[in-house]
Parts: C-alpha cells; structure tokens; sequence
C-alpha cells in the first residue's frame, strides 16, 4: 500500500505515541558508527513523543531517558526473552507482561492515566521469522529447511495473536497496540491483531510507510494500531538508520473532533 497524504507530528494532540525496535542501541555492533545510542537519544529527544515502546531495549541504559517520569521494563524475572521497555510521561497504573510460550518472543502492557482517561497501550514483539533481509542469501538456502522454518514462525506468530486478541477483547480500556509485528499489513497476524482498530499508517501515513531494512524492498512490519473513537492527527515514518527497523510515531486525540 502506498500513500501520498502525510502530516507533521502535532504538539497541541492529547497523546504522541512512538514504537522502535532499537536491536539493543547496536549493542552488537551490527551498524558501523559510534554513536548510535546517543543519535537515537537525540532524535527521542527532539520528536519528544509521550509514549516511547522499545523492543530489543538494552536495560543498561535505562537510565538515560530523563524526561520520562515513569518506566516498565521486565526482564530480571524474565530471563531468556527479549527485552521490552515503556517510558512514559503519564501515569503508569497497571502494568503486566505477556508471555508468549515456548518463545523468546514476549509481549507487555501499561495503563496510564492520561486527564481523566485510563488507556492501555501494549508493547508486542512477535516471533521473527529468522530470514537474513537479503535475496542472495536467501536463494542460497535449501529450500525445505526455509520452508520449515517459516513455516513454524507463521504459527508461532498466529498463537501469538490470538494471545493478545483475548487480551484486547477482556479490557475494559480503549487500547494502542504498538510494536514489531514481524509481519505485513497482509498477514493474517496483523489482521488478527488489528480487528476494528484503526492504523495510524493508513489514517495519516504517507508512501510505502517502510519501517523494516529490508535490502531492497520497502516492508511495513511495525504499528501503532489504535481505538477507533480516537482522532489520529499524524503519523510519522522516520528515515533514521540507527537499527534494521526504523522508529514510527503518530499523534493522536482521545475524542474525535
């Protein structure tokens, strides 16, 4: 899907929320530059977004986003799993992870109190389907082991899902799923997840929404999918090469106008 309609980030929006798979601040050095943590603090500070969900956080420097009030992270009793994180400059009331079994996949949540609103915004990270983001590399790959291996992602992913489906519809809270999906606005994870929530990307995006370095190819795999009584005032896709994904933001009112 291409779009050709874009707006700017608005300051004057009740609520902007971010989403990036950061793949540990290059805590392994998978990009060639020095000083990706402290690029990627920069642009967080600049966008100055309210919410920020981080898959593939590196909990060391959890300290460094001083202008967030209020944080959940899990990993200390969630040992072997990817690290999920959620800054905040509203409330946190409740939080809660989500394992998904069998997996080092997880997903969490946070309820935060924003004016006189409760909201639950959920963190996902749903299983990777392990394929190098390269078409050489794949052609070079026996067939049937890549067929088998994508094919256990696909039902690991769709498990997933529906874990999360049970646990949107068992809110009572207007909801905001971000994260990395790990899959296309065409799969049938995001279908499941998506249900009547709008996406931000097809309300107020612009082009092909890349959020994935996919060598070549333009992939969209990571959302901010939100409530269908909010206003989404703009989304915004960011060129920013400090990870294989790129972070997305959108602005969003509680009521529509």
């Amino acid at each position: 899907m291409f779009r050709f309609t874009s707006d700017d980030a608005d300051s004057k929006a009740d609520l902007k929320v971010m989403t990036y798979n950061v793949r540990g601040f290059n805590r392994y050095k998978n990009i060639d530059a020095p000083n990706v943590f402290d690029e990627i603090l920069d642009l967080i500070n600049t966008e100055n977004p309210d919410v920020i969900c981080f898959q593939e956080f590196d909990d060391n420097k959890q300290k460094a986003f001083k202008n967030y009030k209020y944080k959940y992270l899990k990993y200390i009793d969630n040992k072997g799993k990817v690290t999920l994180a959620v800054y905040s400059k509203f409330p946190i009331i409740n939080e809660g992870l989500i394992n998904f079994p069998e997996s080092p996949n997880n997903a969490s949540f946070v309820d935060i109190r924003v004016k006189k609103d409760t909201i639950r915004v959920y963190n996902l990270h749903l299983e990777s389907l392990r394929v190098i983001p390269d078409k050489d590399v794949i052609a070079k790959e026996e067939s049937k082991k890549l067929y088998k291996r994508v094919t256990h992602s696909f039902k690991k992913q769709q498990e997933q899902a529906e874990i999360i489906k049970e646990n949107l519809q068992n809110t009572s809270y207007k909801a905001i799923v971000c994260g990395d999906f790990n899959g296309t606005q065409y799969s049938n994870v995001y279908r499941t997840i998506r249900s009547d929530l709008q996406d931000s990307f097809q309300e107020k995006g612009s082009g092909y929404g890349r959020t994935y370095n996919f060598k070549y190819y333009p992939v969209r795999i990571d959302f901010i999918l939100v409530d269908k009584s909010f206003e989404v005032v703009s989304h915004q896709n960011y060129d920013a090469k400090l990870s294989d994904h790129f972070p997305v933001m959108t602005s969003i009112n509680l009521q529509s106008h």
